[in-house]
């Protein structure tokens, strides 16, 4: 680990989440509250003077050529024209295939922290470009803040979000996003909201968020994978779980980091799960400007 910079990813959940629509590349159009708690995947960095980009450690499931920290670095490297390299090795702690954004969040991270350690002084602007060729969740990490967003989720504006925690569980199975949207029975045509209306109904802090506001998703997650449901229905007797993303997290706010810890105590066997406390800024927000 010598000459190896720490660098924190951290991961998300989505609020809510409608789709409004599909453009004719396939890709969907959402809206959806992005909220960055503080449980993190670490990203270590050592940068070399070769223009060599490798991965040290191996990452289950995930080939170094398909890891987006690998592409992230490569992706910057050929955009600024930079001889220089960097070792990359990955700690993760975020459930991979949980909804939770654990692998934008990592190659956000890497884009951040290398225009420092690169001395690029890339704009935020330029970055969240870059970001959003690696995937829709990217730029959101980059962007900085709790965010309402739009289009593919690339459009986004800073909402101020009032202080939670959150119960996050994890059932064992890896939801398919892919097939998810390709369900036949998703809706894609909700009547689009105003980020006045989500904080208007709102009540954060007693952990209710506005019923009119769902995840659109849940309903057919739930029916593919019964381990979700079962998540989702245990969590519901202490208040309003809701599944983040396209699963299979589902997580619940509440008031206290104690009651949070209490319920998380009596989760059922064999199902993984965390408290975080939300986060107002991402901790590398200002490594670009």
């Amino acid at each position: 680990m010598q000459d190896f910079q720490p660098f924190l990813a951290p991961a998300k959940i989505n609020l809510f989440l409608h789709i409004t629509g599909q453009r004719e590349d396939g890709y969907h159009l959402l809206q959806t509250v992005f909220r960055l708690l503080d449980f993190y995947d670490t990203i270590y960095l050592k940068p070399t003077q070769t223009n060599t980009i490798k991965r040290v450690n191996d990452v289950e499931g995930v080939p170094e050529a398909q890891d987006l920290c690998v592409r992230a670095a490569k992706l910057l490297q050929q955009h600024t024209q930079s001889k220089l390299g960097v070792e990359i090795l990955i700690e993760k702690k975020i459930p991979m295939g949980g909804g939770l954004g654990g692998g934008s969040s990592d190659a956000a991270t890497v884009l951040l922290a290398l225009n420092q350690l690169w001395q690029l002084d890339l704009s935020r602007v330029e970055l969240l470009s870059l970001g959003l060729k690696l995937g829709a969740d990217v730029p959101f990490f980059i962007f900085g803040y709790n965010a309402w967003a739009e289009g593919v989720g690339e459009q986004l504006q800073k909402i101020i979000l009032n202080e939670a925690y959150y119960v996050v569980l994890n059932p064992n199975v890896n939801v398919s996003t892919a097939q998810i949207f390709a369900n036949k029975q998703l809706t894609k045509n909700a009547i689009p909201k105003t980020m006045s209306d989500f904080s208007g109904m709102t009540n954060s802090v007693s952990g209710n968020l506005a019923p009119v506001f769902t995840n659109q998703l849940e309903k057919i997650v739930c029916n593919d994978y019964p381990a979700v449901l079962a998540c989702i229905n245990w969590l519901k007797q202490f208040g309003d779980a809701r599944m983040s993303g396209s699963g299979a997290s589902v997580f619940l706010e509440v008031a206290s980091a104690k009651i949070a810890n209490d319920i998380c105590n009596q989760k059922p066997k064999g199902i993984q799960g965390f408290v975080a406390k939300g986060l107002s800024q991402h901790p590398l927000l200002d490594y670009c400007n």
